[in-house]
């Protein structure tokens, strides 16, 4: 009898180790594939405790410069941020990773891709999504959502007794059982004792960033360059003539991962609104989107016409929750996508940034090109505006307040 063959996405970690064996178990052919998104794993072990379970094969594909690129920027672009504050780091690394998984199960003629997100969280919904978007004659196996497989491991505490009956060495344990979720833009933390909103996070649980009382002492200040509202360098001082400058989007992001975790830069602690209808919550550190984010943001409020922002405003809370729920791939995001982009043809300069205690602060602006004009603007020269001009703009608008005013005061007569 011939064996079907799976592409498990795979993490190396404890859901998907127990997954991998389980399928096996199942009588499936497994393929596992792992992206490289830049989270801190060892590849190579990876592979060799897949194959130790039994993994016909395993893929690992280096997405970093692909993610960052095609997904992350251009979320700063777009001002992607989740009910104003998740920047996110998982919902844009999904799309990516299931391009890749994509392109392997049909260049391997796979029938089947597996996957370990939970029956109850946002990971299935976003990965199915853009399988489905890409592959609309593919079949997933979602084992947290099959009652055999639910209804006999009931969380992670099940699964570690499993790993150890199977000889699958794990990371997780039963005293610090949380999940956690990686790649260059961010790390995320849920589950075990985080899902008590009333907990505090366990001491040193984060890994990218420092606690504040750990943090540098002297400020760090940059040069943050955007070209269409993506950033395309950075530049640091330096005790050389001339700033470190870098290009390289891989480098770039790295670099300011670096420099704000050294300033503690960019940790939240939240509770969401998954797109199942459930609260969670999350802890997330996601030192340089936050940067990019802060400086984007300013760069905008100098360029862009008023009446421009605000509908982009829309348009990006809009597009972010299409993110977050998994419809990166939709016509609608395809739409929306296309008019945030388009807004962003005059979003070119330079902003300053300074570094320093958890904070992110606007030094300074320019650009070649802008809707400011300072002598218009200016207290002390009138650059061709009519002061004059202010009186019927005062009055037409006082017009309606003045109407309201005189209802108020017929209605309290009329008492």
């Amino acid at each position: 009898m011939t064996r079907e063959l799976v592409i498990l996405a795979y993490s190396g970690g404890l859901d998907t180790s127990c997954i991998l064996k389980w399928l096996i178990q199942k009588n499936y052919d497994v393929v596992c594939y792992m992206a490289d998104i830049g989270q801190d794993e060892d590849f190579e072990k990876a592979k060799q405790k897949a194959r130790s379970i039994g993994a016909k094969d395993v893929i690992v594909e280096d997405l970093r410069e692909e993610f960052i690129k095609n997904y992350m920027l251009p979320g700063v672009q777009m001002g992607l941020v989740y009910e104003s504050r998740y920047y996110l780091g998982t919902s844009l690394a999904r799309p990516c990773i299931s391009v890749g998984i994509v392109k392997a199960a049909k260049k391997l003629k796979a029938k089947y891709i597996s996957h370990g997100a939970t029956g109850k969280g946002n990971d299935q919904v976003r990965f199915e999504l853009s399988v489905y978007s890409l592959w609309p004659e593919g079949k997933v196996i979602a084992p947290w959502r099959l009652p055999e497989f639910f209804e006999r491991f009931q969380g992670r505490s099940d699964l570690i007794e499993y790993a150890k009956k199977e000889n699958i060495p794990v990371s997780a344990t039963p005293k610090e059982p949380w999940s956690t979720d990686e790649n260059i833009m961010h790390i995320s933390y849920e589950s075990g004792v985080l899902e008590d909103p009333a907990a505090i996070p366990p001491a040193k649980i984060y890994k990218m960033t420092r606690d504040l009382q750990q943090t540098e002492d002297y400020p760090c200040v940059i040069d943050i360059n955007f070209e269409k509202g993506l950033p395309v360098s950075v530049q640091i001082p330096s005790n050389q003539e001339k700033a470190l400058v870098i290009t390289n989007v891989v480098a770039m992001v790295e670099t300011l991962n670096k420099l704000g975790g050294q300033h503690g830069v960019g940790r939240i602690d939240i509770v969401e609104n998954r797109f199942l209808g459930l609260k969670s919550r999350g802890l997330y550190e996601t030192p340089a989107g936050t940067i990019l984010h802060v400086a984007h943001l300013d760069l905008e409020a100098y360029a862009l016409d008023r009446e421009v922002q605000r509908i982009k405003k829309y348009l990006q809370d809009k597009m972010a929750d299409f993110v977050y729920n998994g419809f990166w791939f939709s016509p609608e995001a395809n739409y929306t996508r296309k008019c945030l982009e388009q807004s962003q043809d005059i979003v070119n300069g330079t902003v300053t940034v300074q570094i320093f205690k958890g904070n992110v602060t606007i030094l300074a602006r320019k650009s070649s090109k802008s809707l400011y004009n300072q002598e218009l603007v200016s207290m002390d020269v009138s650059g061709g505006f009519s002061p004059e001009d202010s009186t019927g703009f005062i009055n037409i608008n006082a017009l309606r307040l003045k109407e309201y005013a005189r209802f108020l005061k017929q209605s309290e007569l009329n008492k």
